[in-house]
């Protein structure tokens, strides 16, 4: 599941705060704005004076390099100079290492989420909240599909694309693809490409899914249009650490396995329905099974129905108890595996169990009566 934790430390915009009648508001939200502006610019600055350290140490130390490569001047001072070199390089580094984590620590606001991409936006929030939560089932399924018939095509180049700037550019030219209908379908297709063993393809389009999906998580969690959060959501990723990135690798991964086991399960349900289907077909006369009677058979009649052999099968009925070789008659013929000719004299099995059963009555009532 998507890890939400990630987007709860950002600064609520100035407007969204409840401040007492005595204090004048507007001021106080120039001030905490204007406190906020000079934070960034103090950090850009720092930021700068950082890499151009970096720069000029580089070109130092490649300089001392190359001068003691070439054994230039006195070496073990050379030598002094390199460590020197070195160590600041790796300071610097570490600088560069605790601005980067105050970077992403630092709560997202109304001046870093995202950059202006509509000279005016006028939104309706409560609609964007209420527009699926009102719909049916049903409804949901028809907009889906009117959705995919739509735009499937488009659908489709966006799964296929594969750099975050490509990306990025798509949906910005095709904001209608932002929504809910956008990572259903790749879902689906995901899960179609991973029955039909297009294991590489199917990967790649579930990356694009979960793309799609943590625009659309940013978006109901700031209760913005999720058109709005398609370049932050792309800045972010290609500039984020390796803890973020492993962290949305690691949603990828969980979600195609969550898409294998989906795949196997309809499969399987597909070979269940046409197995089913075919022991349907296969049905006898009496509604019996013809493979499932033959395998309850004793070994003996089994080898019979196989050889096709009258004689043999005679001999094997004989033998049984009445009760049992009629019952077994019946099922055979209820499962079509014996088709009795009514219009001729009795088959031979059948006829051979008949008498044996009507022989063994009139015994049966002597013993009775003695």
């Amino acid at each position: 599941m998507v890890d939400y934790s990630k987007w709860k430390d950002i600064e609520i915009s100035d407007d969204e705060d409840d401040t007492h009648p005595n204090i004048d508001t507007p001021s106080l939200f120039r001030w905490r704005h204007q406190a906020r502006v000079e934070r960034m610019q103090e950090q850009e600055q720092r930021k700068a004076t950082i890499e151009k350290k970096k720069q000029t140490t580089v070109e130092k130390l490649k300089e001392a390099k190359e001068k003691l490569q070439r054994k230039e001047g006195n070496l073990e001072e050379l030598r002094k100079v390199v460590d020197e070199l070195e160590r600041e390089q790796e300071r610097v580094r570490q600088e560069e290492d605790e601005l980067r984590k105050k970077e992403v620590m630092q709560p997202w606001n109304v001046d870093t989420i995202s950059k202006p991409g509509f000279a005016k936006t006028v939104i309706n929030k409560s609609a964007i909240n209420r527009k699926d939560e009102e719909l049916s089932d049903e409804q949901k399924e028809l907009n889906l599909q009117e959705f995919i018939k739509k735009y499937e095509k488009q659908l489709k180049q966006f799964g296929m694309l594969r750099k975050y700037d490509d990306s990025k550019k798509f949906l910005q030219d095709n904001h209608h693809l932002v929504c809910e209908d956008t990572p259903n379908y790749l879902v689906i297709w995901c899960i179609k490409l991973e029955m039909q063993e297009k294991h590489e393809l199917m990967a790649h389009v579930a990356h694009q899914c979960i793309c799609m999906q943590y625009i659309l998580d940013i978006s109901k969690h700031l209760e913005v249009d999720p058109r709005a959060c398609v370049a932050s959501f792309f800045q972010r990723i290609q500039e984020a650490e390796a803890e973020y990135k492993n962290q949305f690798l690691g949603e990828i991964e969980a979600f195609k396995e969550r898409i294998r086991k989906r795949a196997q399960e309809k499969l399987q349900k597909l070979l269940e329905e046409q197995e089913e289907e075919e022991r349907k077909a296969r049905l006898g006369p009496g509604g019996l099974d013809p493979v499932e009677v033959f395998e309850s058979f004793p070994e003996e009649l089994q080898k019979c129905f196989e050889t096709q052999d009258i004689g043999m099968l005679q001999e094997a009925m004989a033998k049984l108890p009445p009760e049992e070789a009629r019952l077994h008659l019946q099922r055979a013929i209820d499962s079509g595996l014996w088709v009795p000719d009514a219009k001729s004299a009795p088959d031979p099995a059948y006829a051979e169990v008949k008498s044996k059963g009507e022989d063994s009555k009139p015994a049966e009532a002597d013993a009775e009566k003695e």
